[in-house]
């Protein structure tokens, strides 16, 4: 999977929240999500924003981030559905997206969880979606990767 499908994954299940979600899926729309913003950041602060002209170079910023916004509004939704699958892969539920409201430990938690491998063959949220095998229905069958399995 490369990161044109990954988001094309992603988007088609945009308000997916069951089933289950590779990792490559998972880091290619992060990976997606993190250059958009840092784009469209750019791109408001030089339209919307204001430049300041130093003798060491210039500084740009804005207090009104229209296009990443935007941005925001349209992704989150797709984002937190991602985030959900990629925990089933795991077997775990959806619920555990909120240890990341404490502060540096919940991230660091769930980095680990999304960085985990996933079950092999099924689990209760689905078929493993590597290799369609076992589970209970809710998985998509993907196309063998070239990335090898750890």
């Amino acid at each position: 999977m490369n990161m044109m499908d990954a988001v094309k994954t992603v988007f088609s299940k945009y308000a997916t929240f069951s089933g289950r979600a590779r990792r490559a899926e998972f880091w290619w729309f992060v990976l997606f999500y993190f250059i958009a913003n840092i784009i469209l950041s750019i791109i408001d602060s030089f339209l919307f924003g204001t430049t300041t002209t130093t003798e060491n170079g210039f500084s740009a910023s804005t207090d009104t981030p229209i296009l990443s916004g935007i941005f925001w509004l349209a992704t989150i939704i797709p984002y937190l559905a991602v985030s959900v699958r990629r925990l089933h892969d795991t077997n775990r539920v959806g619920w555990w997206l909120f240890i990341g409201l404490i502060p540096l430990v919940g991230i660091i938690v769930l980095i680990v969880f999304f960085a985990t491998g996933g079950d092999k063959g099924g689990n209760r949220f689905g078929a493993d979606p590597i290799d369609g095998s076992g589970g209970d229905g809710g998985g998509d069958a993907y196309e063998p990767t070239s990335v090898p399995r750890v």
